[in-house]
């Protein structure tokens, strides 16, 4: 009778140690699940506009997320890092798509201000800006209000991400979604862990009238040149110097930034 008690005992504790084990190789502690990831999301275009909408409904659908959106009631384009001066006058509103948001009658850069000064329940993990209508390469992100944002999360200790769709009869805002998107997914567990960042990351993906974006290169960006250079997806050049080169070359570009500087 003893052994044939302990048989089936073998077999309940093998099993207990084969999920453990599972689960430990999972990445996960027993009984928790993931954190939950906050992200910002703000623009440049104003809160209606096609490129947030596309934003939002991306990144809503990533498991453990909780999308917050704070961005200008009107275009703000062209506007840097500025900001407005004594208090923002704010409205509950949605995206073009449905989601709720708050739109600050100000800049960008106002934006982020306002969610990080306790205009939201809580910190975001990170910020994305976007997407733009229209590249925001090296010679010209100082300007832009899109990057301004990122530079502005970044300068107070939250990561800080502008993506931009190339001008174009359509811009591609999908693949600027994507770009966005795989980004978050690579650097989830560095985001929650709220280190600080040191650079912004500027994502630009250029619109194709012929071929296909050539996939996404990390270059320097661009000191000098056109950022309004024709763009050739059908391009066969390759390794790329930095952002301009790369995008009018047919590739999306990351490039890293410093969040001071000219506004």
């Amino acid at each position: 009778m003893r052994s044939r008690l302990l048989r089936p005992l073998a077999v309940l504790v093998a099993a207990a140690m084969f999920l453990a084990v599972a689960t430990l190789s999972s990445g996960a502690a027993p009984g928790h699940k993931p954190k939950v990831l906050r992200i910002l999301v703000t623009n440049d275009d104003g809160v209606t506009a096609p490129g947030i909408d596309a934003l939002v409904e991306g990144l809503r659908d990533l498991s453990r997320v909780k999308v917050t959106v704070v961005a200008p009631a009107a275009n703000q384009s062209g506007t840097g890092a500025q900001t407005t001066a004594g208090e923002l006058v704010t409205t509950e509103t949605t995206t073009a798509g449905g989601y709720p948001a708050i739109a600050v009658e100000g800049f960008p850069a106002d934006t982020v201000n306002f969610a990080l000064d306790g205009g939201i329940p809580k910190i975001p993990h990170v910020v994305v800006s976007g997407v733009n209508q229209g590249q925001n390469l090296g010679p010209v992100f100082t300007v832009s209000g899109t990057v301004g944002a990122a530079r502005t999360a970044v300068g107070r200790g939250i990561p800080g991400v502008a993506v931009s769709a190339g001008l174009g009869d359509s811009p591609d805002y999908a693949a600027g979604v994507d770009e966005a998107i795989t980004w978050v997914k690579q650097h989830r567990k560095e985001l929650v862990k709220d280190d600080d960042p040191t650079n912004v990351v500027n994502i630009n993906v250029p619109t194709c009238a012929a071929g296909e974006i050539r996939g996404l290169v990390e270059v320097p960006a661009a000191p000098t040149g056109d950022a309004l250079a024709a763009v050739d997806c059908t391009s066969t050049l390759e390794d790329p110097t930095d952002d301009l080169i790369a995008f009018t070359n047919g590739f999306a570009t990351l490039s890293k930034i410093p969040p001071d500087g000219p506004t």
